[in-house]
């Protein structure tokens, strides 16, 4: 069995994993050992600092892809809501709220398979207002856009793309079909040619096996991703996904530390399915994740959700 501690010493001195080495261990070895051995390579890399991001729902339901596991999507039943593109008023309020409560991201998420026309105009509005009076890193999420508007947004002060590739290549037309993963890769080497700051990580507990998450890893390696947001899944109701059983934390944490041998300078993200780990993630952020997804959808419960994370960090002597 590989000496998990020994190996991160030697991806810290340069080593690189690829698809060819034996990674049966990331699923045999003592699970503990690979909790430290990953946030070695943490420390090493990326240092103390927890990333905290948050987001908006900028532009809610009738999306017209068919993703399995989404309660917005058309296709499925669900109570989600439906809007259009909220006021700018809404999102700048959101946008200073997060700054005040010491949020280091901020991002707008749309529903749908991109933004354009008349709503992407008013997003450009919105980013060139937030980039004008707010002092914190502004994100994006709106699916499919061409190079030309994430230049837009680039110069609006969007910093970093959001677009997750969901699964592997090989899982992902069990989980979506109106769209292709090829789609999903080359977005995102247009926002790495763009020159801005890549985020695309996945959903795990979709029927995927160990392996596939494997491949999404190094898939984003091979884009050199910043950021990559690690969700478990959380069934929802009216989704063909509704009925997939739990993640145990165990798997959720070999996961998050394999990601992070295979990924060792990219911050690893909480996102969805932190309610599936002791303490908010407290363990897995000392399993290789340096970064979260805070807050919630900015309701009036956010700040309370913000603050009791910078809690816990502060507690961990990982706050700054």
């Amino acid at each position: 069995m590989i000496n998990v501690l020994e190996l991160a010493e030697e991806i810290i001195n340069g080593r690189r994993l690829s698809r060819e080495d034996d990674l049966t261990f990331f699923q045999e070895c003592d699970a503990e050992e690979l909790y430290k051995a990953a946030d070695r390579i943490r420390e090493h890399f990326v240092g103390s600092k927890v990333d905290l991001c948050s987001i908006i729902n900028g532009r809610s339901g009738r999306c017209p892809e068919d993703c399995k596991y989404c309660a917005q999507s058309a296709h499925h039943n669900t109570e989600c809501e439906i809007y259009d593109f909220l006021p700018k008023e809404t999102i700048m309020e959101a946008c200073k709220l997060n700054e005040r409560e010491g949020v280091d991201r901020f991002s707008i998420v749309t529903a749908g398979r991109a933004l354009t026309g008349e709503e992407f105009d008013k997003a450009i509005d919105a980013y060139n207002d937030m980039k004008n009076e707010c002092n914190i890193e502004l994100c994006a999420s709106m699916g499919f856009l061409t190079a030309e508007q994430l230049h837009r947004l680039h110069e609006a002060g969007v910093s970093s793309y959001h677009h997750n590739i969901e699964t592997s290549r090989r899982n992902f037309p069990n989980i979506c079909t109106t769209h292709s993963y090829d789609q999903k890769m080359a977005t995102l080497k247009m926002v790495k040619a763009e020159g801005m700051y890549v985020c695309s990580g996945g959903i795990i507990g979709m029927g995927e096996t160990f392996e596939d998450r494997m491949d999404m890893a190094f898939d984003l390696a091979s884009v050199e991703a910043d950021s990559i947001p690690i969700n478990a899944l959380m069934p929802i109701k009216g989704t063909p996904l509704e009925n997939q059983p739990l993640l145990s934390e165990e798997e959720i944490m070999r996961t998050i530390a394999m990601f992070r041998f295979i990924n060792p300078k990219a911050d690893i993200r909480l996102a969805a399915g932190r309610a599936l780990l002791k303490n908010d993630g407290e363990f897995a952020l000392q399993a290789g994740a340096s970064a979260s997804i805070t807050g919630n959808m900015l309701t009036t419960v956010a700040c309370a959700t913000i603050r009791s994370d910078k809690a816990m960090l502060k507690r961990m002597g990982r706050d700054r």
